[in-house]
């Protein structure tokens, strides 16, 4: 039961990070959230480290960042601990990758693990980020789908100019959006 006021405050928040040109954006939500009261936990996808240091991520959420299944110091399966005390998981950005995994149930980093051992009636909320054309794909669409059936809350794109420099859907929402979203969960 979180105190009244914030709805956030108080919260046990995961952060799922994942391998998108967007993944700077994440540390402005761990900013957020953190500063709003939540308690964040940030794993990240080996992909998402290619865009963003787990240094940064864990100075912002307070925390240190679980970015290896086997690292020698998670000997308690710390991801599978987290999801018995989280109040919600966030994935953002979320990949075509990503995405296709938690819908097909594989589960081999700590974000698609901690998604697929997240307690039943965890709000579990995802914010896509990718190329148009991607997430225009029948198989994109179909995942989402499938995510959406689960109960998985999507936070659409926005359009704009992409990092690879086309103009249309695929950018991250705005943190507004996203933090919208995820106070709408409670």
């Amino acid at each position: 039961m979180t105190p009244k006021g914030d709805p956030l405050k108080g919260r046990e928040i995961l952060l799922g990070v994942t391998g998108s040109i967007a993944a700077h954006k994440a540390a402005d939500l761990a900013s957020a959230l953190s500063k709003r009261g939540a308690a964040v936990t940030v794993l990240m996808t080996p992909a998402a480290k290619a865009f963003i240091g787990e240094l940064t991520l864990a100075t912002l959420s307070r925390r240190p960042v679980i970015s290896d299944l086997f690292e020698p110091s998670q000997a308690d399966v710390e991801h599978i601990g987290l999801t018995e005390r989280a109040d919600a998981m966030l994935v953002a950005p979320a990949t075509a990758n990503v995405l296709a995994k938690m819908a097909c149930g594989i589960a081999d980093d700590p974000v698609s693990t901690a998604a697929l051992a997240l307690k039943p009636g965890t709000p579990l909320l995802v914010a896509p980020a990718m190329n148009t054309r991607m997430w225009e794909h029948p198989a994109t669409r179909e995942n989402l789908q499938r995510l959406r059936d689960r109960g998985v809350r999507v936070i659409p794109p926005g359009e704009g100019i992409l990092a690879c420099g086309t103009v249309g859907i695929g950018r991250l929402a705005s943190h507004e959006v996203i933090l919208n979203a995820l106070e709408g969960a409670f």
